[in-house]
């Protein structure tokens, strides 16, 4: 065994990788990632063998046992380490299938980590879109957890590099496939792919699978969309090869660790599905224009129906739409509403069809659709809104922000608010930032609208700039909101956090100075100082006025003069020219005379030294002031004796201790001035707010006195109104009172025969037992007496002859105490009986006075008919003028 264990060992590595015993594969395995992890790159002999021999790959992940597979997959782990990305895309078609398909769906932990972090690496290596090309297919596999496995590492593919470098349009479009497979682990890997699209997308994947979900699918992601719906915005947390490149380049020149992340930010993540683009101008009318001529509304609109139908597709091919357009633009002008809202959905249509291809037609429908921007209708000035977002998203902020800008100065308020929408919706799509002068154009018409007399178009001035603030940033659009109170800047600073930009303002980065180059009189190293006879540097133009030692620290002479102690700094220069504070208090001792007027250096007063001319008269013979090499400067005062050096630092001492003092006191000043300007600041906030209060409790005020004095006017003419409803309804009383008085006394002054009749009736009856009165004027029977109740049952009619049968029938019966004759009771129906007779001869007219009687009675009766309906007229006369009966107002 010993001996074989050598053989093998001594055995080449690939040879061991295709050996038939499992355990001197994974001893083979194991050796090679040592070898790899020790190879200094990928040049390497180790290294380069496995890369020209790729196809060995193929069989170390798909290794028969399991643990030597396992150490295969690490092995390849690392060779992919340092073969960088000549390894990868020589392996990766190779081996992708394997890993998904034997090293995911492992039951070793190890292994399956192993295998998703091979798939990551290749991911990192190159791209991404040759890994999903080769697991994609997968998805379709027989068996069920190769999907379920295939989908959990999209899921970590898409979770640590996000949509933004890793394609999702690929994988959205086969995600209803997946949902609808049978086994339930595949369905829910598929949800959780689906939240993690979420993450990235959100709702912007919907259009690409959402139809073609079940409802009941739907659902279920909704709830789970919902758990996610608030999370922070996710974030790349492995970078690409590429990506880390630029990322250490750019931290070498500038600094910058953000470069990489701000280059993500800028990348877009198209979702759009893919459609094939179709020809739509077979399908306008012919008559188009003609019909769009029509003096009658309906035929236009007709007309636009039919072009809307034509232009309703995804995708439009090219053509030559530009009448089409200016009949759209003339539409625009149209009187009837209708045509104005189709009109603006087919421009949507046709932008949205053909995208950027329509910008060439921009200049033709975008200032009619916007001078109709003044209809009030909410639904037109909706539909033209539409078109001009798509008209927006075929062109650039830049083609459209001029016409933006002349609508923003319209007469009309309704153009204006609308036009102030419009770009706020621009501002807030565009994915390029303005430039600086364009901001200034923007802010100046925004800044205009913050005094308009209509709170709408106020806030809208206000969201303008909080977007515009959000894109540009704090010290661009500082210099534009210092002029505002702080009213509006805290308003505009409620936009700002609130806002949404997809764009972000970069300034372009300041290319560093030349260090090969340097200019006329500065030394690169300020340690080493030339010769005072050596190098020759060319001679400056005769024009350019000479550096004097005095101009430079003129403006700092007065500084430390304001404070006290400064004439003990100047008293020891009075006789030298003014030197530069701070060269001197650096180096003290160093000795080095100012080089030019951007850097007044000079060397510290000695009280040895010649007086100031003499430096400037240490020339070259035969050279002028101004055709001197400035670096003679730093030359001459080097020659300086060293001995005096002492002296100097003594001076530089109380030098930097008088500094010290002063720029204390001026940092203690500028502390205490700008606690005073934010006390002031704070205060100044305060009175706004509390005038602001103090306003509105005002307005409050005012508004409850007004509404109290309105109710007590209302109860005031409420109870005045009472009172005279009541005196009415009194007044009235009293007359409906008296004139049934009188009517009551017309009736007994007309018809007086009845009466004497009932009396002899009711003597009769109180003699003879009861009987059945018969009141032939009112049509009412009575039963009176308590003998002869029998007959009171028998019916009665309200109609004279009724009545007639009834009493002669009753009165004729055997046993009746009348005999019949009661010609008084029918006198009103002009019928001639004789007279009745009673017992005792109490009553008994002469029969000759019968019809004289009867006559009296019907005129007495038709008189008090005519004086009830008399009085009854102008009962309802009165009714009608004092208002009695009508409804109260």
């Amino acid at each position: 065994m010993a001996d074989q264990e050598e053989d093998f060992s001594s055995l080449p590595l690939p040879d061991r990788f295709i050996h038939k015993n499992w355990k001197v594969r994974k001893e083979g395995y194991e050796a090679a990632a040592k070898e790899f992890d020790i190879a200094p790159s990928e040049a390497d002999p180790v290294v380069r063998q496995f890369i020209q021999d790729a196809n060995i790959w193929k069989g170390v992940v798909g290794d028969s046992n399991v643990a030597a597979q396992q150490e295969g997959l690490g092995a390849l782990c690392s060779f992919l380490q340092i073969a960088g990305t000549s390894g990868c895309t020589r392996t990766r078609n190779i081996t992708i299938t394997t890993i998904a398909e034997k090293g995911l769906p492992s039951t070793r932990p190890a292994a399956k980590q192993k295998s998703l972090e091979a798939l990551l690496l290749y991911v990192e290596l190159d791209k991404a879109d040759p890994v999903i090309e080769e697991l994609i297919p997968l998805l379709s596999h027989k068996q069920p957890k190769i999907i379920a496995a295939t989908l959990d590492a999209l899921a970590q593919i898409y979770h640590v590099y996000g949509c933004k470098t890793v394609e999702p349009k690929p994988v959205l479009k086969v995600l209803p496939k997946v949902f609808g497979h049978a086994d339930k682990n595949v369905r829910a890997k598929a949800q959780e792919l689906t939240v993690e699209f979420y993450r990235w997308l959100k709702e912007g994947m919907k259009p690409l699978f959402w139809n073609d979900l079940k409802p009941v699918q739907q659902q279920d992601l909704d709830k789970l969309f919902e758990k996610v719906k608030n999370d922070p915005p996710p974030k790349q947390e492995r970078l690409l090869r590429s990506q880390q490149a630029v990322k250490e380049s750019a931290a070498a020149v500038g600094g910058d660790d953000d470069v990489a992340e701000e280059e993500e930010e800028d990348v877009v993540i198209d979702l759009e599905p893919e459609y094939e683009a179709v020809d739509v101008l077979s399908k306008i009318p012919k008559d188009y224009t003609e019909r769009l001529a029509s003096s009658k509304w309906k035929d236009r609109k007709e007309a636009l129906d039919e072009v809307h139908k034509a232009l309703d597709y995804p995708k439009i091919a090219e053509g030559h739409f530009d009448e089409l357009v200016r009949g759209f633009a003339k539409c625009m002008k149209d009187a009837n509403i209708a045509v104005v809202s189709t009109a603006a959905n087919c421009v949507e249509l046709l932008a949205k069809g053909l995208r950027r291809s329509f910008a060439k037609y921009r200049s033709i429908i975008m200032n009619p659709m916007m001078e109709r921007l003044k209809e009030k209708k909410q639904a037109v000035t909706d539909a033209i809104g539409g078109a001009l977002d798509a008209v927006f998203a075929s062109t650039s902020f830049q083609d459209c922000l001029e016409e933006i800008l002349e609508f923003l100065k319209h007469k009309n308020p309704q153009v204006k608010l609308e036009s102030t929408r419009f770009l706020i919706r621009c501002l807030k799509t565009t994915r390029d930032a303005p430039s600086p002068a364009e901001v200034k154009a923007i802010a100046d018409a925004a800044t205009k609208l913050l005094t308009e007399s209509q709170e709408v178009q106020r806030s809208a001035g206000a969201e303008v700039l909080g977007t515009l603030w959000k894109i540009m940033g704090d010290r661009i659009m500082n210099a534009h909101l210092d002029g505002l109170d702080e009213i509006r800047k805290t308003k505009i600073k409620e936009y700002y956090d609130s806002a949404e930009v997809r764009a972000k303002y970069k300034p372009k980065p300041v290319a560093p100075p030349k260090a090969a180059a340097p200019p006329a009189g500065k030394r690169p190293m300020p340690g080493k100082r030339p010769p005072p006879g050596g190098v020759k540097r060319p001679t400056p133009p005769a024009a350019a006025p000479p550096p004097p030692q005095e101009e430079p620290t003129a403006p700092l002479a007065p500084k430390p003069t304001s404070r006290p102690g400064a004439s003990k700094l100047a008293a020891p220069k009075s006789g030298l020219a003014a030197p530069s504070r701070l060269g001197g208090l650096k180096k003290p001792g160093s000795g080095m005379a100012a080089a030019s007027p951007r850097r007044p250096v000079v060397s510290p007063p000695l009280e040895e030294a010649p007086p100031p001319p003499q430096p400037r008269l240490g020339l070259a013979p035969g050279r002028g002031l101004a055709g001197r090499p400035l670096g003679k400067l730093h030359a001459e005062p080097s020659q300086a004796p060293m001995a005096v050096a002492p002296v100097n630092d003594g001076l530089g001492i109380v030098e930097k201790a008088e500094l010290a003092d002063l720029r204390s006191e001026v940092e203690q000043l500028r502390r205490h001035n700008e606690e005073i300007r934010a006390e002031r600041t704070k205060l100044t906030s305060q009175i706004h707010e509390l005038q602001n209060q103090n306003a509105q409790l005002i307005e409050d005020h005012t508004r409850d006195v007004l509404s109290i004095k309105a109710k007590e006017t209302q109860l005031v003419r409420a109870r005045s109104d009472n009172e005279a409803a009541e005196q009415t309804v009194l007044n009235q009383r009293r007359e409906i009172d008296r004139l049934k008085r009188e009517l009551s006394r017309q009736v007994r002054a007309t018809s007086p025969a009845p009466l004497d009749v009932s009396d002899q009736i009711y003597a009769d009856t109180n003699a003879n037992g009861g009987a059945r009165f018969v009141d032939s004027g009112y049509g009412s029977t009575g039963l009176y007496g308590g003998r002869n109740r029998g007959f009171g049952a028998q019916p009665t009619s309200p109609v004279g002859e009724g009545k007639e049968n009834m009493i002669d029938g009753s009165l004729s019966r055997p046993g009746s105490t009348l005999s019949g004759k009661l010609s008084p009771l029918r006198a009103g129906t002009g019928s001639t009986k004789s007279s009745l007779s009673s017992r005792g001869g109490r009553m008994s007219p002469p029969a000759s006075t019968g019809g004289g009687q009867a006559n009296t009675g019907a005129e007495s009766w038709k008189r008090a008919a005519e004086v009830t309906q008399n009085l009854k007229q102008r009962i309802e006369m009165m009714k009608a003028k004092q208002g009695i009966g009508r409804p109260q107002q």
